[in-house]
């Protein structure tokens, strides 16, 4: 780690002459940041909102989302197992159940728990680029974006092409008696294909994964379809349609109650089917959604005796919007109306139902072109907590041409989930029917500079959660139960440095660092023993260096965690690409120094893996 900050230390130093990489340094100006309510490009954000790329995901060492989030400033992946396993995402301190997931703008919202939000039907070769937002954001996403919220937006091409990506690998280890013979070792294969014309394109992936597990009883195995389609009926007027399924099933030792869980499995799966359109009236833009996620989790305590221990859900939201957006003289207004129809039917929580509707108005608009922003309010009635409002407003002002700073006051609102609720799982956990929505006000300041391809970033937030949900007891003896614990109040300090040069003709070079502090403070009503207060990240580092010549490049990612109640750990990846034609041949070496380190709950994750794969490409 001192040797990697040492290199990138001495090369941040390079003379500011130096000739700049020969590639389009306003990629990520021209994203348009996919809202539901008014769509922004990224260059006019005025908020804390950053973007990666399916050009900057085939960099990484990574085979899923979630690892691909973990290099991620202020985002925290717990996983229970490696390749896309079972994991929990939070932004900012908060908890899995505060950040909202959203797939083309559709919440991924798992009534029965957020551990099943990131069971998504998307393979990496088939998005385009994932934006984060940090911070309480019910004026942009609604309900549950409580911390901040996370966009997977697909690919939509107007051409013909093929990506097939094949990988395997291994730690070369054996594997723990009992559990099979051999090494530890896995691969995965995905297909993405895009057809149609201008008028009418659609992409279609699938892919697929199978590994042994690096220690008793932790295999894992993952099956993902999708499709999406848009149709240009002319130019006012388009059609959207979506459709995936996911599934996931893997040993589940020490996943939530180890060390009884050891012959544990869990099967989760999920879809999600949406159709929209939009529709140009000159000025005003309109655009209705019908959308539906539906969830399975089996969760077996003991895998081999079904007839006990046992629990079976089966979850479903169906979602109904309104988007809309008048371009007047001052500004940009969007006005619109959601509503989420949930229902439950549990083995242990039992059957419920509850319905949330939201109205929306906001203004975006700017004085000359030094100061731009944007204000609105989120009006929220759920069935079960009533009415609530939660307004924010967002400023950023350009001081020349590469500095800008911004500020933004946002809050946010998370309606407790089945399982806070109603969950009967004696003598291990058992809801509360009492406990109250959260709510939460976020501040945040940040000062950016940007200069061809210098990039730098700096904030501070400060974020008070009200009605804080939190799993406590009195004692050992006792279940597991939420209360409103009181007032979670947590402030934060981050800063983002990024660069590339041009080594030559030939050769390029690029460097990051990001880092994060968190400081949170909680008003306790009481002091009994909490499950879940301080497990949220105190310390996030990343540094990541890229080299490239020809047509051979190397990425090297280094991640320094330390959690309020835990030990350090420090992991590097690594990743080598050669470019032969359209084939793309990568090697990866995760874990490259060996750390021992456990994300979540009693899993510890894998030592050191070696993986090799081949992406095939081919574009009409």
């Amino acid at each position: 780690m001192k040797k990697l900050l040492i290199v990138i230390g001495a090369l941040a130093t390079l003379p500011t002459f130096a000739q700049k990489k020969e590639t389009n340094s306003n990629e990520l100006d021209d994203v348009i940041i996919q809202g539901n309510r008014i769509q922004t490009p990224f260059s006019q954000a005025t908020r804390d909102i950053q973007i990666i790329t399916q050009a900057q995901i085939e960099q990484l060492p990574v085979r899923s989302i979630n690892e691909v989030l973990s290099y991620i400033s202020g985002v925290d992946i717990r996983q229970r197992g490696p390749f896309g396993a079972q994991a929990d995402i939070s932004i900012d301190g908060g908890t899995s159940e505060q950040t909202l997931v959203l797939l083309n703008g559709v919440k991924l919202i798992d009534a029965q728990s957020a551990h099943n939000m990131m069971n998504i039907p998307v393979p990496l070769s088939a998005i385009d680029h994932i934006e984060i937002l940090r911070g309480a954001a019910a004026r942009i996403y609604g309900i549950n974006a409580l911390t901040g919220a996370i966009n997977i937006v697909t690919k939509t091409e107007d051409h013909p092409s093929l990506t097939v990506d094949i990988q395997a690998g291994s730690s070369f280890k054996n594997k723990e008696q009992g559990d099979g013979d051999g090494i530890y070792k896995g691969g995965a294969a995905e297909l993405t294909g895009t057809f149609g014309s201008g008028a009418f394109n659609n992409l279609l992936s699938a892919s697929h994964s199978d590994y042994n597990g690096q220690r008793y009883n932790s295999a894992s195995k993952s099956t993902r379809l999708f499709y999406n389609g848009n149709y240009n009926i002319d130019t006012n007027n388009t059609i959207q349609a979506m459709a995936g399924y996911a599934r996931s099933h893997y040993g589940a030792n020490g996943f939530y109650a180890a060390p009884g869980d050891i012959n544990s499995a869990e099967i989760v799966e999920s879809s999600v089917f949406s159709v929209s359109s939009r529709h140009r009236f000159g000025n005003f833009m309109l655009s209705p959604r019908i959308s539906d996620r539906y969830g399975e989790d089996d969760y077996r305590y003991f895998k081999d005796d079904l007839s006990k221990a046992r629990s079976l859900h089966y979850t479903n939201a169906l979602m109904l919007e309104l988007n809309s957006s008048l371009n007047t003289g001052i500004g940009v207004i969007g006005l619109g109306w959601e509503s989420r129809l949930e229902k439950i039917s549990s083995s242990n929580i039992g059957k419920h139902s509850r319905d949330n509707h939201g109205a929306y108005a906001e203004l975006r608009t700017g004085i000359g072109e030094k100061l731009q922003g944007t204000v609105g309010a989120y009006a929220n009635y759920n069935t079960d907590y009533g009415w609530q409002v939660y307004p924010g407003i967002d400023l950023a002002y350009l001081l020349d041409a590469h500095w800008k700073i911004s500020a933004s006051i946002g809050s946010g609102e998370r309606i407790p989930s089945f399982t806070d609720l109603y969950l009967n799982q004696l003598p291990g956990n058992i809801g509360n029917e009492s406990i109250q929505a959260e709510s939460a006000w976020n501040y945040e300041g940040n000062i950016q500079y940007n200069k061809q391809h210098l990039k730098i970033q700096a904030g501070y937030f400060y974020r008070i959660i009200s009605d804080f949900i939190d799993w406590v007891r009195a004692d050992a003896s006792e279940p597991y139960s939420p209360i409103n614990f009181g007032k979670n109040k947590i402030q934060g300090v981050y800063g983002r440095i990024q660069q590339d040069f041009s080594l030559g003709s030939k050769q390029s070079f690029s460097y990051h660092v990001t880092y994060n502090y968190l400081h949170p403070i909680i008003d306790r009503t009481t002091e009994i023993q909490s499950k879940y207060t301080l497990e949220s990240l105190k310390h996030q580092f990343t540094t990541g260096i890229n080299y490239s010549i020809n047509h051979l490049s190397f990425q090297l990612e280094n991640r320094l965690l330390k959690r309020e109640l835990a030990e350090a750990y420090d992991v590097a990846d690594l990743r080598a690409n050669y470019q032969f034609k359209r084939a793309l041949i990568y090697m990866e070496v995760n874990n490259l120094f060996d750390a021992k380190y456990t994300e979540a709950g009693a899993v510890p994750m894998p030592t050191r893996w070696f993986g090799l794969g081949v992406k095939f490409r081919w574009s009409k």
